[in-house]
């Protein structure tokens, strides 16, 4: 993928740099980004399951940030100790997640945003058949995501015998730093548009059309409505924030790091300064894993409701009612006897 001859030496303050930044940032998200998926399943699958209000999309998007949680240790432990020990299937496997985890968020997130949009917009249109047909759109998002992330790890070459450290016959490199292999010019251009295009401009754009119609149906409607409007608006602009927060820069620099990395750029200055700034927002674009259960707590009723107070289901309310009034009749026969 060289366009040119002209190269820069890859430094090892630069790689050092990344590594740092790599193990600093996955290790701040690893807990919360744990505890709140698991915290955010657990509430949507037992307690609010009857509701509409885009739950199925939102359990699907926690299902996508955990499997990325769940490979952190591995990252952070090859950001570490600059080894990878654990073999080229396992480097590949989460190398895979990461990407899987991005778009699945992004597919998610818009999925989520149009949903209560709908719901706003048509409130008499969702019923049990629409309810299964989100379910059909889960699926279908599993599957495209999967097989458009595909190209991630099939482009990289598994370097058995290329080390970090020469003094480790176990540690090989891992991840990025994996080489890429070689493909001509408009295949990686056309890869790389393909992916700026259906991961990102178009998932912005109806994002960010979700959110001005949410907002313009305020002036619409009962005054009675305004409060259920004003939460669909909400959730819609929280699910803008992550996404112009998280997704925006990494899709930004993306292109540029790939100029960078085909050494495209004649100042090394620049590609230094780019490949400095892509592994930041390639953490921001990580940092949705914890900022999503920030947003459920936020912008759902009643998941806020479930974590902020002890409640009991009501099928286990109904329960005790009858033992209470079981144990009342015991109590009554043993007085009259």
């Amino acid at each position: 993928m060289n366009f040119t001859n002209k190269s820069c030496e890859n430094s090892e303050g630069l790689r050092t740099y990344q590594h740092y930044v790599y193990a600093v940032v996955y290790s701040v998200i690893l807990a919360p980004g744990l505890l709140g998926n698991v915290l955010a399943l657990w509430v949507f699958g037992v307690y609010i399951r009857e509701t509409k209000k885009a739950v199925v999309f939102m359990m699907n998007l926690a299902v996508a940030d955990l499997l990325q949680v769940l490979s952190l240790p591995l990252r952070i432990y090859y950001y570490l100790y600059n080894i990878w020990p654990f073999g080229h299937v396992l480097c590949m496997i989460c190398f895979y997640l990461k990407y899987v985890n991005m778009y699945a968020s992004i597919y998610f997130l818009v999925w989520v945003s149009v949903r209560r949009c709908q719901l706003i917009m048509r409130p008499l249109r969702y019923n049990s058949s629409r309810r299964k047909g989100d379910m059909c759109i889960c699926g279908f998002g599993w599957l495209f995501v999967c097989l458009g992330c595909l190209p991630f790890p099939l482009l990289r070459i598994p370097v058995a015998t290329q080390y970090i450290d020469s003094n480790d016959p176990h540690g090989q490199v891992c991840f990025s730093e994996l080489p890429l292999r070689s493909v001509s010019a408009p295949v990686a251009w056309s890869l790389l548009i393909l992916a700026e295009m259906v991961g990102f401009i178009i998932p912005l754009i109806l994002v960010l059309a979700c959110a001005c119609l949410t907002a313009g149906s305020l002036q619409e409607g009962a005054i009675s409505d305004r409060g259920e409007k004003r939460r669909a608006l909400r959730m819609v602009l929280s699910c803008a924030a992550v996404f112009l927060v998280c997704f925006v820069p990494y899709h930004v620099t993306m292109p540029l790091d790939f100029l960078a990395k085909a050494n495209t750029l004649a100042s090394c200055a620049l590609r230094d300064l780019i490949q400095r700034c892509h592994p930041i927002t390639l953490c921001l674009a990580s940092l949705n894993c914890s900022l999503d259960p920030l947003m459920y707590y936020f912008t759902t009723d009643e998941f806020r409701r479930r974590l902020s107070k002890s409640e009991i289901p009501e099928g286990r309310t109904v329960s005790r009612q009858l033992s209470c009034i079981g144990g009342g009749e015991r109590m009554i026969r043993l007085q009259h006897h």
